[in-house]
């Protein structure tokens, strides 16, 4: 029988595995409320402007794209060196792709979820919850 101390020090040597494991400064995740299972299949593109004011002109360039997998995640957005700047990023979702998947309508053909980032932190997560008639973000960890 193992120890508790052996026990604690694999869980401990587990865990910091997992949080030092490369990952994409910005990462999302889809969450079907309908169906209540993971968004799997959802195309993602990721749009980014230099400030509002160039993002509400639309002038913003696709930096990345990404499909969910089927845990509804996209963790590899974009890779995991590069270096957030300060802008507006913008995470378009393609819920009309994914339903139509699904044998389903969508009433929203797309979500955008537009934030700011003015001091770059080393990660960003943007989940989405999708409902027929609704959907929901928020900043997640």
């Amino acid at each position: 029988m193992k120890s508790p101390l052996a026990c604690l020090s694999a869980f401990a040597l587990y865990t910091f595995a997992a949080s030092v494991s490369a990952v994409s400064p910005i990462t999302t995740h889809v969450l079907d409320a309908k169906l209540g299972l993971p968004g799997s299949g959802v195309p993602i593109t990721l749009k980014y402007a230099r400030s509002s004011y160039d993002a509400a002109k639309g002038d913003s360039r696709v930096i990345a794209r990404c499909t969910t997998d089927a845990d509804g995640r996209c963790n590899s957005l974009l890779p995991d060196s590069y270096v957030l700047k300060r802008g507006v990023y913008t995470v378009h979702f393609d819920i009309k792709t994914y339903t139509n998947r699904l044998g389903d309508k969508a009433f929203y053909p797309f979500a955008d979820i537009t934030f700011e980032i003015e001091t770059p932190a080393p990660h960003y997560h943007i989940p989405l919850n999708l409902a027929p008639y609704s959907f929901t973000t928020y900043r997640g960890s």
